[in-house]
């Protein structure tokens, strides 16, 4: 095992501010949707989110903490110098340091990042046919997929620059035999392309099981669905649809506020 990347400065003058501790909520409540989903690999993979008003500082889980047990106070604040800044004893997983700060510091425009293993997703990226054009969900996907190929575990710093440098600028990534991201600007935006992703993922994995023959729309008719899906939207603005999940969190469990 390498030596961790990751400091701690712990300054309890770090004070949380209004907006963040509406970010930290909305995080906890993104991570506790990624695990009602089931796309959570106990505490292996990551979410991640810009702190509001800075440009190197995010929020992340702490290591050991399962995603549906999220709560606001226990992200950890960091930078991408990797220096923990918030005045706790937790650390963050090493590999969601590497992937994160890369992703943040390379990308502007990103304030949320997801990554995930799930077993879809897992087999899609082992797939040499990478991402297919099987159903409607993969079309927004599929003209504008990036790839990585796999490194092995994601602990190095020297593979941060290869790995922005495939994903460029795009806003979804297949890390090969390894798993999916999305980046993106805002946590709910995230949270719909992943959700859309991993279907995605699993409709080809049971399309291709069955054995029969798959029927892949012509590259115009491709294209033509995923200028309908992406389209310009404002992402500023969270849509009823979150509203309506925070709704069903604070039904099952509203601990992810605190």
């Amino acid at each position: 095992m390498c030596a961790s990347h990751v400091t701690r400065r712990n300054d309890p003058e770090n004070l949380i501010t209004k907006a963040e501790h509406e970010t930290r909520v909305n995080l906890a409540a993104l991570y506790r949707l990624i695990a009602h989903y089931e796309m959570d690999d106990k505490t292996s993979t990551h979410i991640s989110v810009r702190v509001p008003g800075t440009e190197d500082q995010f929020l992340l889980n702490p290591q050991g903490r399962l995603f549906h047990q999220m709560r606001a106070s226990d992200l950890i604040k960091i930078n991408l110098d990797g220096e923990i800044q918030s005045d706790t004893n937790a650390t963050v997983i090493e590999a969601g340091y590497v992937i994160h700060s890369a992703v943040l510091g390379a990308r502007p425009d990103v304030n949320c990042v997801i990554h995930t293993h799930t077993t879809a997703g897992m087999a899609v990226s082992a797939m040499k046919c990478g991402l297919l054009p099987v159903n409607q969900k993969s079309m927004k996907f599929v003209a504008d997929m990036a790839y990585h190929d796999y490194e092995g575990y994601a602990t190095e710093l020297e593979e941060r620059e290869r790995l922005v440098a495939d994903l460029g600028t795009c806003n979804w990534l297949i890390l090969r035999n390894h798993g999916l991201l999305v980046a993106g600007p805002a946590m709910w935006t995230c949270f719909s392309w992943m959700y859309s992703l991993e279907t995605a993922c699993r409709v080809q994995v049971a399309a291709m099981q069955s054995g029969a023959e798959l029927n892949l729309p012509s590259k115009d008719v491709i294209d033509h669905a995923a200028g309908q899906a992406n389209r310009p939207r404002d992402y500023s603005t969270p849509p009823a649809e979150w509203y309506a999940h925070l709704e069903m969190l604070d039904a099952q469990d509203p601990s992810f506020r605190n």
